[in-house]
């Protein structure tokens, strides 16, 4: 009987001990979802070309699922009749440097070059880190141009 009530009277402490203490949780604030935008050019390019190819990227980062979805497109001024001056991509990515710099693909968006291209991808923490510093930027390349037709730096905000 002894066991019985020095049980009853821990179980009743544990109790009293467990109760709901709300002034000290907090409700964790979700991070905002991110706009991710460039626009792509020639001029943008390192170093600089005379490019009359065009283009832009426009999605959204969110920060929680580290999802990144982007619309990706490129137009085409030029006559395509003609071979010598027609835009024809042969890659495009995401590279990782600084505007005046150039450097590694990070992310690569395929080998099917249609405008406008829908996509999708999950980075990683570190990747969500170098893009929202300013590190990533969307480079098309093309017959023409090998090292890069048109390029833009990735910018994010709320």
């Amino acid at each position: 009987m002894r066991k019985l009530a020095f049980m009853g009277v821990f179980v009743l402490a544990i109790a009293v001990g467990c109760k709901d203490d709300e002034e000290g949780t907090t409700t964790p604030i979700p991070l905002p979802e991110l706009k991710v935008t460039t626009a792509l050019s020639g001029e943008n390019e390192v170093p600089k070309n005379g490019s009359l190819v065009s283009g832009s990227v426009d999605g959204t980062l969110d920060q929680e699922t580290r999802i990144m979805k982007l619309n990706i497109m490129y137009s085409d001024s030029l006559d395509s009749t003609y071979a010598d001056t027609a835009f024809i991509p042969t890659g495009w990515h995401i590279h990782k440097a600084a505007v005046d710099s150039t450097g590694p693909v990070v992310i690569n968006f395929g080998t099917n070059f249609a405008s406008p291209l829908a996509f999708v991808d999950t980075l990683t923490a570190e990747q969500v880190a170098d893009l929202k510093a300013g590190l990533y930027y969307v480079n098309i390349h093309s017959k023409k141009y090998l090292n890069g037709e048109i390029r833009g730096q990735l910018k994010t905000a709320e």
